[in-house]
C-alpha cells in the first residue's frame, strides 16, 4: 500500500521536473551556445584582421632595407607561417587574394645572370656550385607558407591565382644560383602538378622548352635542369603502358639531347634516372637511348666518357634481349675504344664493363662480328698502353674471352697479325714512293744548278 503514498518514487519532490524549470534549463544553454559562437566569430575575426595585417606589411620588399628590418620582416613572416599551420577552416579569397599578392613580390623578382658558362662547369660532385641568395632567411619563410597554402587550399580557389602566367614566373626562378632555392621551387612546383591536374599539359610543354633551350640556343648554364629532371623523374614513373606518343617524343627529342651539353655531368644522375625509367616501362626503347649516347659521346671530356660508360651498362641490363644482335657490334666497338683510352681512368672503367654478365651475353649474340674488334683492342692495350694497371685488366679480359672461345680468339688473333703485315708492307711502299719522289726533286735541283 506503500506505492500509495506520497513517498512513492513517482510522487517524490527530488525527481520531479516541473515546467516552469525546463525552458530555463534550454535557454541557458542556447545562451551559452550563442555566446561561444559570437566569441569564436569575434576571435576569427581578430585573427583574419591579424592575417591581413601581417600580410599588408610582408607585402613590399626593398633589396636596400636595412638588416634590422629585413628581421622584422622575417619575424612576421614566422608568426603568419604559424597562425596558417594552426587555422582550422579554409582560407578564403579575403585572405588569399592578398596573399598571392605578397607571395609573387616577395618570390619574382630578377635574378643576377649564371655566374660560370656551361663550357667551364667541370665538377667532380653531383651539386652544382651554389651562391647564396641574400634574402634567403625570408624567401625560406615564404617558400614554406606557399607549399602549405597549395596543400591546404582546394582546386577551385587555387585555379582563381594560379594561371599560366603564374606558371612561368615559377619556372623563370628554378635559374636561381642558390640550391636551397631550387629544392624548395622543387617541392611547390610538383605540388602544384600533382594537385592542378588540368595544368599538366601546359606545365610539361614549358618544361620541354626550357629543355630545348638549354640544349639548343644557349651557352649558357642553367643551373636548375636537375630539379626540372628530378620533377619528370617522378612524372614519368607513373605513366602508363603502353607509352603515349608525346612521351616517346619526349624521350627521343628532349632527353636523349640533353646528353649533349659540355656541362651535363652536374645533372647526369636525374638524367640518367629519366631515362632509365622509359627503358624498365617499354625495354625496345633501349635502342634509340644507346644509339643516341653513342652519337653523343665526348671527344675529348674524360668526365662525360666515364659517366656515358656507367649508363650504358646500365641500359644494357634492361634494354630489350632481342636488341643485342643489333647493338653488339657499336656498342662494342666504342667500350673498345674507350679501353684504349690513354686516360686511365676511361680505360679502367671500359674493361670493368665486362664483369657484367648481360655484355657477355650481349657478346655471344654477335660473336663473329664483335670478337675482331674486341682482339684488336686487348692487343692493342697489351702491347702498348702505358698503365700499369690497364693492362693487368686487359690481361684478365683476354684470358675471359680466350675461355669464351678459344678457336675464334686464336683465328682473330691471326687475322689481326696479317693485317698488320699488311700495313707494314703498304708503309714500306709509301716510304718507297716518297724516297723516289724525293730523288727526283733532287736531280732536278741539281740539274737545274749545272744549268744556270
Amino acid at each position: 500500500m506503500s506505492g500509495l503514498n506520497g513517498n512513492s518514487p513517482r510522487n517524490s519532490p527530488r525527481k520531479t521536473f516541473s515546467p516552469k524549470n525546463s525552458p530555463r534549463k534550454t535557454n541557458t544553454t542556447l545562451k551559452q551556445l550563442l555566446l561561444d559562437s559570437r566569441n569564436m566569430t569575434n576571435f576569427l575575426d581578430s585573427e583574419t584582421e591579424e592575417m591581413l595585417s601581417l600580410i599588408s606589411y610582408c607585402s613590399f620588399t626593398d633589396p636596400q632595407e636595412s638588416p634590422s628590418l629585413q628581421d622584422l620582416k622575417r619575424l612576421k613572416l614566422i608568426q603568419l607561417l604559424s597562425i596558417i599551420k594552426t587555422i582550422i577552416k579554409p582560407l578564403d579569397d579575403q585572405v588569399l587574394s592578398p596573399l598571392f599578392i605578397m607571395l609573387s613580390s616577395n618570390l619574382f623578382r630578377p635574378l643576377p645572370p649564371p655566374i660560370h658558362s656551361a663550357v667551364s662547369v667541370l665538377l667532380d660532385d653531383d651539386d652544382l656550385i651554389s651562391n647564396p641568395t641574400p634574402s634567403w632567411p625570408h624567401l625560406q619563410i615564404v617558400y614554406d607558407i606557399f607549399l602549405r597554402i597549395v596543400s591546404r587550399t582546394s582546386v577551385e580557389s587555387l585555379r582563381i591565382y594560379i594561371d599560366h602566367a603564374f606558371l612561368l614566373s615559377l619556372l623563370t626562378l628554378f635559374q636561381s644560383e642558390d640550391q636551397r632555392e631550387r629544392d624548395n621551387l622543387k617541392n611547390v612546383f610538383h605540388r602544384i602538378y600533382s594537385k592542378l591536374t588540368f595544368y599538366r599539359p601546359f606545365m610539361r610543354k614549358t618544361m620541354h622548352d626550357v629543355f630545348l633551350h638549354y640544349v639548343f640556343e644557349t651557352d649558357q648554364r642553367h643551373p636548375g635542369i636537375g630539379e626540372l629532371l628530378e620533377i619528370w623523374g617522378t612524372i614519368i614513373n607513373g605513366f602508363s603502358v603502353p607509352l603515349k606518343e608525346e612521351h616517346k617524343f619526349f624521350l627521343n627529342r628532349v632527353l636523349v639531347p640533353l646528353h649533349k651539353p659540355k656541362g651535363m655531368q652536374v645533372y647526369h644522375r636525374q638524367l640518367a634516372y629519366c631515362v632509365s625509367q622509359f627503358v624498365q616501362k617499354e625495354p625496345e626503347l633501349g635502342e634509340v637511348v644507346i644509339r643516341g649516347i653513342l652519337k653523343y659521346w665526348p671527344i675529348t671530356n674524360c668526365q662525360k666518357e666515364v659517366l656515358f660508360i656507367g649508363e650504358l651498362e646500365e641500359l644494357v641490363e634492361t634494354v630489350d634481349p632481342q636488341l643485342y644482335k643489333e647493338l653488339a657490334l657499336p656498342l662494342c666497338t666504342k667500350i673498345t675504344k674507350c679501353l684504349n683510352s690513354w686516360n686511365s681512368q676511361v680505360a679502367e672503367r671500359a674493361l670493368y664493363v665486362w664483369n657484367n654478365e648481360q655484355f657477355w651475353k650481349m657478346l655471344s649474340q654477335a660473336m663473329e662480328e664483335v670478337f675482331p674488334v674486341l682482339v684488336e683492342g686487348m692487343e692493342k692495350n697489351l702491347q702498348g698502353h702505358w698503365s700499369k694497371s690497364v693492362r693487368q685488366l686487359t690481361g684478365n679480359v683476354k684470358g675471359m674471352l680466350e675461355a669464351l672461345a678459344p678457336f675464334l680468339y686464336s683465328k682473330c688473333l691471326l687475322q689481326l697479325e696479317i693485317q698488320e703485315a699488311g700495313e707494314r708492307i703498304k708503309e714500306m711502299r709509301r716510304k718507297e714512293i716518297w724516297e723516289k719522289i724525293e730523288n727526283a726533286a733532287m736531280d732536278k735541283r741539281t740539274y737545274c744548278k749545272c744549268i744556270s
